[in-house]
């Protein structure tokens, strides 16, 4: 199962468990980059909730000792291998969040708090699904990892997520 399908199964697990928590968003991609916050508002997506949940890569590096970057000089003859290639991964759960109504009146406390707690599950589920789903990525021999810090983001454009 890729990390992409891992992450998105536990959200969907989650939100049978956890009661207004929403499951794996309609769009889940792996992308390159950044990611565009485009999944809120969507009027080509069936999805009434909206949001989007993607994987991509954020920088790679050479590791002769996993996970410290290999600071080696090399010369300009031959073509001598790196040891490991180590890649940053981030995983990003997208949520609409709410925004001004109609009439231009912003969103109450109670909205606020009910958006707030989403991204805050979203972060204990996708933090455990790499936990448990990375290691199976490589087949008999496992991966090596190291899990990185989670950053809480928005809300911004009517859009609030968690990444790491």
């Amino acid at each position: 199962m890729s990390l992409l399908a891992c992450v998105c199964h536990a959200l969907e697990v989650t939100a049978e468990e956890v009661e207004g928590q929403p499951g794996c968003p309609y769009r889940s991609c792996v992308v390159a980059g950044a990611v565009a916050w485009d999944g809120c508002s969507d009027p080509c997506s069936n999805d009434a909730a909206g949001g989007q949940l993607t994987v991509s890569v954020a920088r790679m590096y050479p590791s002769s000792t996993f996970p410290t970057k290999d600071q080696t000089v090399r010369g300009l003859r031959g073509c001598p291998q790196v040891s490991t290639t180590a890649a940053e991964l981030v995983v990003t759960p997208l949520r609409c969040a709410p925004t001004v109504d109609e009439r231009g009146c912003p969103p109450s406390c109670e909205e606020f708090e009910a958006a707030a707690r989403v991204p805050r599950v979203d972060a204990v589920t996708v933090y455990n699904a790499v936990l448990c789903c990375l290691p199976t990525t490589a087949g008999r021999r496992g991966r090596q990892f190291v899990m990185g810090q989670q950053r809480f983001l928005g809300p911004e454009g009517g859009s609030a997520s968690t990444s790491g």
